[in-house]
């Protein structure tokens, strides 16, 4: 199984209503969403660096 972290995060309102209407939209909990959104963002595990 893999290790995971919990983190403690901060939203403003807004955006926290945003993640929580694509999560109903895509049938997945907040938090699932938020993982989903982050690897769409920083791409495969082990993948190229994309910073300059």
């Amino acid at each position: 199984m893999e290790s995971e972290k919990r983190i403690s995060l901060r939203l403003p309102a807004d955006l926290h209503e945003r993640l929580v209407e694509r999560a109903r939209t895509d049938r997945r909990s907040v938090n699932s969403e938020i993982i989903h959104l982050l690897e769409v963002a920083l791409g495969p595990a082990g993948g190229e660096d994309r910073s300059p």
